[in-house]
């Protein structure tokens, strides 16, 4: 509930600070006063976009605050899920502009966003425009009026959460059959490109082995004659090296008996002369070995030329790279033929979602069609009372093709003032007056469904007056009890008499401008107000006593 209000700086309002109180009040004033700079003010706190122009000129900022009782209204979950300090009894709104553009929200003098800011102002206090009139015309606004009514939050949020994995599994679908389509059309060259590669019959380290084979055949005769000149270096019966290195031994062995450091090198050299000899026999072996071979060269290189070719092709630098290629294009091509087994396992997935999203839905609509019954049997009795003796109110629901995030249900409000009229769109065929009968009569529906703190009308009367003005001001009244409070803005005097507490806005033009003002009236002024409601400018006596009648008849 609305305790107080404090506006500082914000358009014709200079500073006002205003208390409230529970049950139903009023807010009266000529046009022009200032009622809708109030409001302004409050959109503010419900988290409504800030305009520097709304400032006051002069000022560097402007403040708006309200304190509310939020004692029995179940308001603790939210301050817990936001780490917002709570106070059990009371909570403190503020939002602050500043002439540069920017602003700022608190909640309980913790600096909060201004999503925060609306999600609780949501729970604490709602207010109806004109605007909001319009709003019969749109069918989300239609079904949120049914689930509210309906009270079917939990069974919503259920279907919701199944909708919302149907809806995955179907992108996810989607997205791989999009995949598999793409991948299939490249499947030929993907089978093209591995088959080439797989024809090479590729081999790890098979580069560097034909690179070193193709210099040896080139040069066969150039390492032969070299191989034989150095076979014969070493074997050569005259002057060769292991002739000499054998006479060398001989010749130390000659004196090793008397000097004995002789005995070490004939060890040495004999080392040598084993290993001279086993290096001779294997260039030897080599000699014999290496031949000119024309057609194994023409083969090794048109194997290496092959390799070189897939490499330059594929922009690769080894063997090695290409045979990971291939392994790539084998696991690509693995994919491929997976994807009908991947596609038939998420088909069955979404339809198995799909039944559960259906099932829901049908629950859904079950509720809704129940409450239904219900909204239009309530709405009869509502309306009846304010001047429409034959009115048909029906709530029309159909079924959607496809399911959405709200149900398989298409909702429509459809309305007759006539007797044995052609119900149709309560939007299209309702007039200004009927509208708002309608929208106060489905307000004080919602009023009894959710535990809503504060409700203000502004101007719910457009196009009523008289006995349906005094009637659609009980029914506020009667919304103000149970713990809640009713705020009304309005012109004319049948409601504004029946409120428990009347609030009058004015302007007072100074020397340094025109300031708003908001004042509670006592009992005497208020019957002065009201006089001028009925009477304009110039009071009668006539019309204050028809105004003390008005109030005697709400006491």
């Amino acid at each position: 509930m609305l305790q107080s209000l404090y506006i500082q700086n914000y358009a014709l309002i200079d500073k006002l600070d205003i208390g409230f109180s529970s049950g139903f009040s009023v807010i009266t004033g000529e046009t022009g006063a200032g009622k809708s700079i109030i409001l302004g003010a409050i959109g503010l706190l419900l988290g409504q976009r800030a305009d520097v122009k709304a400032i006051r000129k002069g000022a560097s900022k402007c403040i708006v605050e309200a304190k509310f009782h939020i004692a029995n209204y179940g308001m603790q979950p939210f301050f817990e899920e936001n780490d917002i300090e709570f106070a059990p009894e009371e909570c403190l709104l503020r939002r602050e502009v500043s002439a540069n553009g920017k602003s700022r929200a608190f909640i309980n003098d913790t600096p909060a966003s201004l999503s925060q800011m609306k999600l609780l102002g949501e729970k604490l206090i709602d207010v109806h425009s004109q605007h909001q009139n319009l709003l019969l015309n749109k069918e989300g606004f239609q079904l949120n009026i049914l689930d509210i009514l309906a009270q079917d939050e939990q069974q919503l949020a259920d279907y919701q959460d199944a909708y919302r994995r149907y809806k995955k599994v179907s992108r996810e679908l989607a997205d791989f059959i999009a995949q598999a389509e793409k991948s299939r059309q490249d499947e030929d060259y993907l089978r093209f490109q591995l088959e080439q590669l797989e024809e090479a019959h590729l081999q790890e380290g098979e580069q560097e082995a034909l690179e070193q084979e193709a210099d040896t055949l080139s040069h066969a005769e150039d390492i032969k004659a070299n191989l034989y000149k150095a076979e014969q270096i070493i074997f050569n019966d005259e002057g060769g090296t292991l002739t000499q290195s054998k006479e060398c031994l001989q010749t130390l062995q000659a004196i090793s008996h008397v000097f004995t450091p002789a005995q070490d090198w004939i060890e040495r050299l004999n080392s040598c002369y084993i290993e001279l000899k086993d290096i001779a026999h294997d260039i030897a072996n080599a000699q014999e070995a290496i031949e000119f071979n024309p057609a194994r060269l023409d083969f090794v290189n048109e194997r290496l030329n092959l390799l070189y070719n897939l490499q330059q092709k594929h922009r690769l630098d080894t063997v090695e790279a290409l045979m990971e290629l291939a392994d790539n294009y084998r696991r690509q091509l693995d994919a491929i033929t997976s994807f009908d087994d991947h596609i038939t396992v998420l088909e069955h997935k979404r339809e198995t979602l799909l039944a559960e999203v259906l099932q829901k839905a049908g629950g859904l609509t079950e509720t809704r069609t129940r409450s239904a019954r219900h909204i239009e049997e309530q709405m009869q009795t509502l309306l009846v009372p304010l001047g429409m003796p034959n009115v048909q109110f029906a709530v029309e629901l159909t079924a959607r093709k496809e399911p959405d995030s709200n149900g398989m249900d298409s909702v429509n409000f459809l309305f007759s003032a006539n007797k044995n009229g052609t119900l149709q769109n309560v939007a299209s065929i309702a007039s200004g007056g009927e509208i708002a009968r309608v929208m106060l009569s489905l307000k004080a529906m919602i009023a009894g469904a959710v535990k809503l703190p504060t409700i203000v009308f502004d101007e719910i009367d457009t196009g009523v007056s008289g006995s349906i003005a005094e009637k659609m001001a009980l029914i506020m009244q009667d919304m103000g009890q149970h713990n809640r409070q009713v705020i009304s803005i309005t012109h004319l005097p049948q409601i504004a008499a029946r409120g428990s507490i009347h609030y009058k806005v004015y302007k007072e033009d100074t020397e340094t401008g025109t300031n708003s003002h908001i004042l509670r009236l006592s009992a005497e002024q208020r019957v002065e107000e009201i006089a001028h409601m009925l009477s304009g400018a110039t009071l009668t006596e006539a019309a204050l006593n028809n105004a003390r009648e008005l109030l005697r008849m709400n006491e």
